[in-house]
């Protein structure tokens, strides 16, 4: 037998356009990953949509019992975003004209249901761990396995020197140009002294 579990949040005064940005990344997905997605939504939909959750949540365990049913097999099936009525206001304007403010509300429902895939994987890990035997432990790990490993980053790092390149660096060039000025103001200078 499959759970079903839904709750309402009515009159929210946030534009059902805006809502439904939000709504549409949750659906199908499961409660848990839903919830951690809108905790980090930075969005004042996230927060209504995320106290609607773990309000249809705690419907489902208060019906079922949690005995029977878990939090983390519940799944996101559908989340509707219907339009409220609508607040009509007023905005002065210059001149004496008068703007219509729409201020828009909406209706959000949240159905939730027991996933069948969360289910048979959880059927499974308690069949794996009922098969395992107690005196069964995990194979150990050599601590020569671990020294090879850090010999070959020490070696790789030692090895990954820079090879040289063929063309000269600027500072080697800008060395060149120095010495080649020097040997040029020096041999004009002597020729100087030799013409006076």
């Amino acid at each position: 037998m499959s759970v079903r579990a839904k709750a309402r949040l009515k009159y929210v005064s946030i534009p059902p356009r805006k809502m439904r940005l939000v709504a549409n990344l949750v659906k199908g997905l499961p409660v848990e990953k839903a919830l951690n997605i809108l905790n980090f939504t930075p969005r004042i939909a996230a927060h209504h949509i995320a106290k609607t959750l773990k309000s249809a949540t705690a419907t489902a365990l208060s019906q079922e019992g949690t005995a029977q049913l878990r939090p983390e097999s519940l799944c996101v099936k559908n989340i509707t975003v219907d339009d409220a009525p609508t607040a009509k206001r007023i905005q002065f304007q210059s001149m004496g004209r008068v703007f219509r403010l729409r201020k828009r509300h909406c209706h959000l429902t949240i159905v939730l249901e027991e996933s069948v895939e969360m289910k048979a994987s959880e059927t499974a890990v308690v069949s794996k761990a009922k098969t395992k035997t107690k005196d069964e432990s995990p194979p150990k790990r050599s601590k020569k396995a671990g020294d090879s490993k850090t010999a070959r980053k020490t070696s790789s790092r030692s090895t990954g020197s820079k090879k040289p390149s063929g063309r000269k660096s600027t500072t080697d060039k800008t060395a060149t140009k120095k010495v080649t000025s020097r040997k040029s103001s020096t041999s004009a200078h002597k020729g100087r002294t030799k013409a006076d």
